[in-house]
């Protein structure tokens, strides 16, 4: 088994305060023995990150701690290069590991409308291991396309954390595409979201249920306002399942 953890941030004052209210879920979680716990999409008051393992030391000295794995979030992320030293800027969701240091990142595939103007795509979705449990992150806007869910699913991925920042009235849509990724993937996802001002929260927890055969989601949709939950789920259940559903697949144009 393992336990999967989302976190839902509020606006902030500052971004210290931000830390410190997120360190509090965070560790809140840990004690419920959480293995991977997921944050959303740009929720500091200066969203640009370049370093970091600097900038979420404390959700790294709470990793090590509890022993679990942090996705503290999407951030714009500048890094160098060329031998020009020329910044190449990208959204990126880097991942604490159980040590607390930074075990790599995934950057957001497809840019959303105003952000394309300044951020290079990601070109590789990643699968990532904690805990024995092998998970893939797709970063808010990703979630539409249907072919990041089901390549991390092919790689290997048995759940998947989504950091997010989704306005009040995408809320309601953004449920449907992560609940739909789910089952035809056959696979637990934790989405993270903002809740508060322009943002409309419905940060969930998907897992999915059998009965008399029929497939579906089990859904906890954390209350408004800053909160936690944690969930547990079986990585493997699924993987026969997932094998019968691709394997059904017929080739056509």
């Amino acid at each position: 088994m393992a336990k999967l953890g989302v976190i839902q941030t509020v606006p902030y004052g500052n971004d210290n305060q931000a830390i410190a209210e997120a360190s509090r879920l965070l560790a809140e979680a840990g004690k419920q023995e959480a293995d991977i716990v997921c944050l959303p999409e740009q929720w500091l008051s200066d969203n640009v990150v370049d370093d970091f393992g600097a900038r979420f030391a404390e959700f790294g000295r709470i990793a090590r701690e509890y022993s679990m794995c942090v996705i503290p979030g999407a951030f714009y992320h500048r890094t160098r290069v060329g031998a020009d030293g020329a910044r190449r800027t990208a959204i990126a969701a880097p991942v604490i590991s159980a040590d607390g240091g930074i075990a790599g990142m995934q950057e957001k595939i497809h840019p959303f409308s105003y952000e394309r103007d300044s951020v290079s795509p990601g070109s590789a979705a990643l699968v990532f291991e904690a805990r024995g449990v092998r998970f893939g992150i797709i970063v808010c806007h990703d979630m539409v396309f249907a072919p990041v869910a089901r390549t991390l699913a092919r790689k290997g991925a048995q759940v998947i954390c989504s950091p997010s920042r989704i306005v009040s009235r995408g809320v309601a849509p953004w449920g449907m595409y992560v609940q739909v990724r789910a089952l035809e993937n056959r696979i637990p996802i934790v989405a993270a979201n903002v809740s508060g001002g322009r943002f409309g929260g419905g940060s969930m927890a998907v897992d999915l249920e059998t009965d008399d055969g029929v497939v579906n989601t089990r859904v906890t949709r954390l209350a408004d306002g800053q909160s936690y939950a944690v969930m547990q789920v079986e990585p493997g259940a699924y993987e026969r399942q997932r094998a019968a559903r691709y394997a059904d697949e017929n080739p056509f144009q």
